[in-house]
């Protein structure tokens, strides 16, 4: 049976220039966009969703060789720091 690596990313986002929910829907949702179709992973938002300067995204990716899955991750880490409108907290990395 070939092996399988699962790395699950809590990523905490601050959003300073937001002032309702749905200010805060457009940058976060570019972000899951970006990710989801650069990186071909599963992005959710799953905390702070009634709190508009905060944002917690849950990532999801999987094969079968762990290196790759930690470079992508630097890259994903990599992508959410150059993103504008959006500062990154936090990121917290579990292997399943």
């Amino acid at each position: 049976m070939a092996s399988a690596h699962i790395l699950f990313m809590q990523v905490e986002l601050y959003i300073p220039c937001a002032h309702s929910l749905k200010e805060k829907r457009k940058p976060v949702a570019g972000l899951k966009q970006r990710l989801q179709s650069k990186f071909n992973v599963s992005v959710a938002e799953i905390d702070y969703l009634d709190d508009w300067q905060q944002s917690l995204l849950g990532i999801c990716m999987i094969s079968n060789d762990r290196r790759y899955l930690e470079g992508q991750s630097q890259a994903i880490e990599q992508l959410i720091m150059d993103v504008r409108d959006l500062e990154l907290n936090q990121i917290h990395r579990e292997w399943l």
